[in-house]
Parts: C-alpha cells; structure tokens; sequence
C-alpha cells in the first residue's frame, strides 16, 4: 500500500462531513483545519429547519467548545474570517432521501466541487428509538450512497461504522463485511425493505389506537430491542441498525473507492488538539462518572476481560490515513478497518477498577456540601447469577417490606415504593443493555489497520501528525493523567 502525503491530499479539498455536530466530527473538523489550513472548504451537514437554526448549531454546539482553543490561539483575530471561508453549513437529515437538502443552488454546488464525504452521523444510544436508529444508522447510509453517487469529482468516501456489529461474538473478530440479509444467528428473513414497512405498520397501528408520545416512544424502543435486534443475533438497536447500514455499503457502493472504519470504545484525545477533551457521557465513562460521585456500589463485569478503548484523535487519524490510501482506488470488496486496542495493546477491567479508585482517592470529587466524596473498592459481580443475588438481597427484598409496609399504613409510602421501583426497573433495563459489552470476549483483529500503519510510517515526519498506534499508550499514565481529568472537567455536572 502506498501512501502519499496526507496534508498534500487535503490541500485545495472540498469535503462534505455528515453528521458534523458529533463527537468525532468535530475533533475531525478541527484536525483538518488545525493541520491544512489551505483546505478549500468543509461543508458540514447537520439536522437543521433553516440556515439560521443550522448557523446557531454550528456556533453553539462546535465552534464555541474549548477544543477549538488551540486554533483559536493559532490565529487569533482572524479565527472568525477563517471558519468563514472555510465552512459551509448544509441544513440537511440524512434519514430522508437526498439528504433533505432544500437549497437547490447549495445541492448542485456540492454535487460539483465534493472531492471527499465522511459520513460520521449515526445515533449511538443502546436503546433508541427504533424507527429513528433505523433511519439514520441504516436507511441514511442508502441516502448518502445515493447522493454520493452524484458527486461527479467524488475520489473517496469514508463510512464511520463500530466495531461491535460483530454482536456478542467471542474470540477474533476479523475485518470482514457482513452480508445483505445475513443474520448473526443464522435466523433468515432479515431484509431492510422488510424492516422499514414493520416500522411503518406499527406506527400507523400505535397513532391509530390514539395511544400517547411516550408510550409510541416505549413501544418504538422494545419493537427495536427486544424484538428484531435479539431476534436476529445483535444485542441492542445500535449495533443492529449499524450493521444493516455497514450491509448497503456492500451492496449500494458499486464502483466508488469506500472505507468503512470500525472504531471500539471511543474515549478522550490522547494528545490533539490537547490531552483529555471529551464531551458527553460515553458507555464506559458513566460507570467512571456514577464511581466518582460515591454512587457506584457494585461492578457488574468480567475484571479479567478485556474492554477495548481507543482515544478519539486515534480514531481521526485513522479516518485521514484511510482517506487518502483509498482515494481514487475503487475495489470489489469492502475495505475495512478496526481501530481498537484489545490486540496490539490490552487493558483490562480489573485495571480500570485499580486506576479509577487510586484517581479518586488522590482526587476526590467534592459534594453539594463541599465535601470530598470518599469512594472504596467497589463489590464485584462478575456474572449475571450473582448480580441478581445481589440486587434481590440489597432492593428487592427491602422493596417486598416496603410494599407490605404501604398496604398496612394506606398507602403511606406509595410516592416512595414506586420511585424505588422505577428506580431498579431503569437499573435492570441498563444493565440488559451494557451487559453484552461487559462479558465481552472477542479482540479486534487489526491487520488491515496495521498494514496503514506500516505505510504512514514510510510517510516519515507525518507519522507524528497522524499517530493512531495504540501501543504508543501507558493506559495508566492515560487514565490517570488525561481521561479522567478530562472527564471531571467536561463531563461531571
């Protein structure tokens, strides 16, 4: 594989970046204008009514956050000018076809002048909505296929996927694609066409039936978890609605140069723009966060498992690496790439406990009061045997007395029996939804990524400007000193 220079690549490049108000598109954003300032534009699609409700999303929810703080130290008053020139809004939705675009000037404009798209828009919650999961994460990868295809200078582009479409399947998990209509556990039947008109016909059944927003929102969620997802071999909504999307990339691309990137667990910056910027509660960090806060009091996991985590510039680099080897370089099978660190450089849960009780100890958070909150080694459940014992000793059992309590005192305790109740039910839904990824036991087989490596090695002086090897972490050096930091400064409330 050869690999020319990557800031060469983008210089003079129009990129469409969808999604442009995500986590990963907006350290994609500020990289590419940190490092190629001579890029010719960025055209940022995001969910917007209007230019003026997209401009207030582009101020309020990318430019104005601190890691826009170096390239705003950079050049100093000229910032606003240069964001100017180089960005262009794009009110749009990708869950609609021809990605909603209103603005027929604008719409030929990209059509003309894109040379890269980098599809970065999905919903990552475990249990969403399953009639918007499937628009976005499946149906909208058919939308930006289909609008790409009349992008007449388009040279590559990148389709940002997640390594856990592999579902609950243990051992090596290769970089290989999934097939149309191919369901994890052999179950047939699965077609997306199929899908959509499920999702219709439920929700024409639910209006139909006068039933109310939040009981349309419950039913739209359990149709996506509990009935198709796990019916099909994938755990949770995401990870379902994700793989049939990574499916029409297969399917749909035709002769177009795509790359499909397949990050793990993404975490804070490791070093670009600064160390430790994250924003949101992002899976494994709300354990960290509920731990810091003293309200943590037992661990549902494998302590001797592997978690995969990888900084989110590593996941950026990766996606401009990959970029510019596959530009122009169109191929019959799905190039794919993991970026992860279970294989080259583990870490495992027993050392997140370790690191996050020695942080927390040294530096504990401060309560309401302004007191320091004292945390402790944590009870440990380390399958879901005991944590039902466990929940059953501790909530349920107290709960019976409770319900018992209310029936003798009239209802005296009812306001506080059913906050209880509704307390462990979201505990015990969550806990569904996390549990597949805390007695995981797959790592993420890496050749492909590695061969990257190898050649942005070969690159030289860039390879510094575009590092995405894992093995260059000390995970407690990282823990310790940038992610939880950066947590306790962006994320606790």
């Amino acid at each position: 594989m050869e690999l020319g220079s990557i800031t060469h690549f983008l210089k003079n490049k129009n990129i469409l970046v969808i999604g442009a108000t995500g986590f990963l598109a907006k350290i994609f954003v500020e990289k590419v204008l940190r490092v190629e300032p001579n890029v010719k534009k960025l055209y940022l699609l995001l969910r917007a009514k209007d230019a003026e409700s997209a401009n207030r999303r582009l101020h309020n929810e990318i430019i104005r956050k601190d890691l826009f703080r170096l390239l705003k130290e950079n050049l100093g008053a000229k910032f606003n000018t240069f964001v100017s020139e180089k960005l262009t809004l794009v009110p749009g939705d990708i869950s609609q076809e021809d990605l909603n675009l209103k603005d027929s000037i604008l719409r030929e404009e990209i059509c003309n002048q894109i040379d890269v798209i980098v599809n970065l828009a999905a919903t990552t919650n475990f249990d969403e909505r399953y009639d918007v999961a499937l628009g976005i994460n499946t149906l909208g990868v058919k939308h930006v296929l289909s609008f790409a295809k009349n992008c007449i200078n388009l040279k590559v582009l990148v389709h940002v996927s997640t390594a856990y479409v592999c579902g609950e399947k243990g051992g090596l998990i290769l970089e290989d694609p999934y097939q149309l209509g191919v369901s994890l556990n052999g179950v047939p039947g699965l077609d997306i066409d199929v899908e959509k008109k499920v999702v219709e016909e439920h929700l024409n059944m639910l209006r139909e039936e006068g039933a109310k927003e939040d009981d349309i929102k419950m039913a739209m969620k359990d149709l996506g978890m509990k009935g198709l997802a796990n019916a099909f071999g994938w755990p949770n909504t995401y990870v379902f609605t994700k793989a049939m999307g990574e499916m029409l990339v297969g399917t749909l691309k035709e002769n177009m140069s795509v790359v499909i990137v397949r990050p793990t667990i993404v975490t804070s910056t490791y070093k670009e723009p600064f160390p430790g910027w994250v924003e949101g509660v992002r899976t494994i960090d709300s354990i960290i966060v509920a731990y810091g806060k003293g309200k943590l009091t037992c661990f549902l996991a494998d302590m001797k498992a592997i978690f995969d985590v990888i900084p989110a510039d590593m996941v950026v680099n990766a996606l401009l690496v990959a970029m510019v080897a596959h530009a122009n370089q169109p191929c019959e099978t799905d190039i794919i790439y993991h970026v992860g660190s279970s294989v080259s450089n583990p870490v495992r849960y027993h050392s997140l406990r370790d690191y996050g009780f020695k942080y927390f100890t040294a530096k504990p958070c401060v309560n309401k009061e302004g007191k320091p909150i004292k945390v402790g080694k944590v009870t440990v459940l380390d399958n879901m045997t005991s944590f039902h014992r466990y929940v059953s000793t501790r909530y349920l059992l107290p709960l019976k007395g409770l319900e018992l309590a209310n029936a003798v005192f009239c209802q005296y305790f009812q306001g506080m029996y059913l906050d209880i109740n509704r307390k462990i039910h979201i505990v015990m839904r969550l806990v569904d939804l996390y549990k597949p990824y805390v007695f995981f036991s797959g790592v993420f087989d890496n050749m492909n990524t590695e061969k990257l490596l190898i050649a942005t090695r070969q690159g030289g002086e860039e390879m510094n400007l575009f590092y995405f090897d894992p093995k260059m972490i000390d995970w407690e050096d990282y823990f310790l000193n940038i992610h939880f930091p950066g947590i306790v400064k962006y994320v606790f409330k």
